[in-house]
């Protein structure tokens, strides 16, 4: 499998740090677990598609905001949120 490469912006990482606690060096991670959900973003896609990744890192599932810019993955925002959470647990209940 071909690496992914990632890359966001330094504001906003921080802005995402001080709201959420999350890096986004960290919240790479989320595309690592192999039970990982990718889904559409609807609500904040307007002139590109934004998606989110919803992964377990640690001993929660991080959901991370992202959208394809080129051949990167562009992390947007990243947080430990309930609803990912809960999303999350009901697709992979629901395969296995």
């Amino acid at each position: 499998m071909e690496e992914a490469r990632f890359e966001w912006d330094p504001g906003k990482e921080a802005e995402n740090i001080r709201k959420h606690g999350v890096s986004f060096q960290q919240a790479q991670l989320a595309f690592l677990d192999p039970r990982r959900l990718i889904t559409r973003d609807l609500k904040h896609s307007g002139r590109e598609l934004r998606h989110f990744c919803l992964g377990k890192v640690g001993g929660g599932i991080l959901t991370v905001r992202f959208t394809y810019r080129e051949d990167a993955i562009r992390i947007i925002g990243a947080g430990y949120w309930r609803k990912g959470r809960e999303f999350y647990e009901e697709k992979n209940s629901l395969h296995g």
